[in-house]
């Protein structure tokens, strides 16, 4: 079972849907496999809420590495292999971590996610790239690809 969505977290999103909330948002991922397996177990539970999931993308090695300790993150081969490669090259890093956050959004999008929450760690830039480079995704999956820009 995946850390990032595991049973106390299943349990809890579950509770607030109970509760009345219109719309859950992960906490920040690395393998959207983690995400589809959280939604299989939520629709079987018959929770039907849109589920926008945590994408945060790796531009410093030591932050990826403090809140994956501090979430129980799983962290995947190829994000690993990738942070390895590029951890003695600050912009190399960034470039890096911004194209693997919109290849997740890529295959999150095209698997029908509701939607994408970014964890932008007050970076404006790196949401920007991010925007412009899948900005035309959204409109393709939604009906208000901007309503929560």
């Amino acid at each position: 079972m995946h850390h990032v969505l595991k049973r106390t977290c299943f349990l809890a999103k579950f509770q607030k849907v109970n509760q009345g909330v219109s719309y859950l948002i992960t906490q920040t991922l690395f393998d959207n496999q983690a995400f589809y397996d959280f939604r299989e177990r939520l629709q079987f539970a018959q929770v039907d809420v849109p589920i926008e999931v945590g994408i945060m993308p790796c531009t410093n090695l030591n932050q990826i590495k403090k809140i994956t300790e501090l979430s129980g993150n799983p962290m995947p081969k190829k994000f690993v292999d990738i942070m390895d490669h590029f951890r003695n090259n600050q912009e190399a890093m960034r470039d890096a971590g911004i194209n693997y956050a919109i290849e997740q959004i890529v295959d999150l999008l095209s698997n029908n996610a509701d939607g994408i929450h970014l964890y932008t760690m007050n970076n404006a830039e790196n949401v920007q790239q991010i925007w412009d480079a899948t900005h035309t995704l959204f409109a393709e999956t939604s009906n208000h690809p901007t309503e929560r820009v």
